[in-house]
């Protein structure tokens, strides 16, 4: 009889947690034969993801996983062998005591959000004994071997390889969202939050000597765009150019279509967890905005993956990637730190295919998940 798993995943803005849990269920099922639970507390933004769920069932199958949704008057289930609280969520009360009762005691496992901090290392995999008599163990996603690994799906590199590979593959995607490729421009794709750097960056591909075409799908970013354009209410299929800069808005997408935008594109501007290693996995230079804290405790953890993805580049690369980021990420002007990357273009490009191999070397999340529960048997 296969295991049984449960993930929790509590919505608490935007799409990264449902995102990663979702990704994670499915792999697990596909990959792994495992039957999986994916409890969500909101099913609206589910059906963003996956559009042809239903937000109004309180359990259903997609894609192989069963999905159901995590009512607040939570009616009691029998828990799984392995249970998944998703980035500090808390489990209900009487299904953490369904827990303590059962004869074979569940493997718990607190999923962590990723970070490249040097402590991920020294605390993945530690238990936490809890007075119920349970133990909780941490599990931390990481760039390094000590850690949790990363999300990517086992033919994940060989389909990127081939799409890339392909140029009819590329030019029938993006007519499939609208785009038409403008020949010799940049492709640029933009998600990102509310960022006071943006005009600066709009401002310098704009007055560039080269085209870009920037495809920005729907999202928070669209804000700050319209005020840089002079206008209102951009919506999906927008197109507006200024100078040098063609800016089309795309619809809210799926993530196996996301995926193909990354890989289609120059250049790639994500934001949160999924859409960075997303973007890691299409072996493309890219942009990060994290996710921003109290007191810039983001900064942190933005330098700990600095410190890591920059090894291998030139001292003139590592100053513009850091440069750039930090720039993006406090609100400053990018221009003069763009303008230096792209004078390191080829580096930036072969470092960041390098940069993907070498973490594909790595076991992934979802193997890593496997392995910890079948060790800890």
């Amino acid at each position: 009889m296969k295991a049984t798993w449960d993930i929790f995943c509590s919505v608490v803005d935007n799409y990264g947690d449902i995102g990663v849990t979702w990704r994670l269920a499915r792999q697990l099922v596909a990959e792994h034969g495992l039957a999986v639970r994916l409890w969500v507390d909101d099913l609206g933004a589910f059906v963003r993801l996956c559009p042809q769920a239903d937000a109004q069932a309180l359990r259903q199958i997609q894609q192989g996983v069963e999905v159901c949704l995590w009512r607040a008057d939570w009616q009691a289930v029998e828990p799984a062998d392995v249970v998944i609280e998703a980035f500090a969520c808390e489990l209900p009360v009487s299904y953490i005591a369904a827990m303590v009762q059962r004869a074979q005691k569940p493997l718990w496992l607190n999923l962590e959000y990723l970070s490249a901090e040097e402590w991920v290392e020294g605390c993945h995999g530690l238990p936490s004994l809890q007075s119920n008599g349970l133990s909780k163990f941490f599990f931390f996603p990481g760039f390094t071997a000590g850690s949790g690994g990363l999300l990517r799906e086992r033919e994940l590199l060989q389909q990127r390889r081939a799409f890339q590979a392909d140029s009819g593959a590329r030019d029938e995607f993006l007519s499939s969202i609208g785009v038409t490729p403008l020949p010799g421009a940049r492709l640029i794709s933009l998600f990102a939050y509310e960022n006071a750097a943006l005009a600066s960056w709009l401002d310098v591909l704009a007055a560039d000597a080269q085209a870009s075409q920037l495809l920005v799908p729907e999202g928070r970013i669209l804000a700050d765009l319209q005020v840089w354009l002079g206008c209102t209410a951009m919506r999906a299929g927008d197109v507006q150019q200024r100078g040098q800069l063609h800016i089309q808005v795309l619809p809210f997408i799926q993530q196996d279509q996301y995926d193909r935008l990354l890989w289609s594109c120059d250049f790639n501007a994500v934001r949160g967890e999924d859409s960075f290693v997303r973007a890691q996995w299409a072996g493309r230079p890219l942009l990060w905005h994290i996710y921003q804290q109290a007191d810039n405790a983001h900064l942190e953890k933005l330098d700990a993956f600095l410190a890591l993805y920059k090894e291998g580049l030139s001292v003139d690369g590592q100053r513009a990637l850091v440069e750039l980021w930090h720039a993006w990420n406090t609100g400053q002007s990018v221009k003069e730190s763009w303008n230096q990357l792209l004078q390191r273009w080829p580096e930036q490009q072969a470092h960041a295919e390098q940069w993907c191999l070498q973490r594909a070397s790595q076991a992934d999340l979802a193997e890593a998940l496997v392995q910890f529960y079948l060790n800890w048997l």
